[in-house]
C-alpha cells in the first residue's frame, strides 16, 4: 500500500469547512423540495410560489450543485482524487441554475436582505 504524503493543517480546515458549507446547501435543498413548512415560513410567499414554478430539470441541476459539492468535500476528507470530479459536477449545477435565475424575468428578489425584510414585515 502506498503512503500518502502528509498534508498541512489548513487542508483539513478547508475540507471540514467545505463539508459544513455544502452540508447546509444540501439541507436547504432538502427542506425546500420536501416543502418543510417551518423552513419555508422564513421566506416571502412570492418566493415560495416562485420555487413551485421551477422546472424539474432545473431542480435536478440544483441537486447536482449541492450534492456534488458535499460529495467533493467528503472526498477531500478522504483525500480522494475523485473530489475534483465531484466539484466539477457541482460547478456545472451552479452554472446552470445561476444562468437560469439571472435570465428569468419572473424571478422575485432573492437577496438575503430582501428575504429578511420581507420575513419581518410578513
Amino acid at each position: 500500500m502506498m503512503n500518502k504524503a502528509r498534508v498541512p493543517a489548513w487542508y483539513w480546515t478547508v475540507a471540514v469547512l467545505a463539508v459544513i458549507w455544502n452540508g447546509f446547501g444540501c439541507l436547504d435543498y432538502l427542506m425546500t423540495v420536501t416543502r418543510n413548512a417551518g423552513y419555508l415560513s422564513a421566506f416571502p410567499r412570492e418566493y415560495v410560489a416562485y420555487l413551485d414554478t421551477l422546472p424539474l430539470w432545473l431542480v435536478g441541476f440544483w441537486a447536482l450543485g449541492v450534492g456534488g459539492g458535499l460529495a467533493g468535500a467528503l472526498l477531500l476528507l478522504r483525500r480522494a482524487r475523485l473530489a475534483a470530479s465531484a466539484f466539477g459536477i457541482s460547478l456545472l449545477g451552479l452554472a446552470v441554475t445561476s444562468v437560469y435565475q439571472w435570465s428569468d424575468a419572473e424571478a422575485p428578489a432573492s437577496s438575503i436582505a430582501d428575504v429578511r425584510s420581507a420575513a419581518r414585515s410578513g
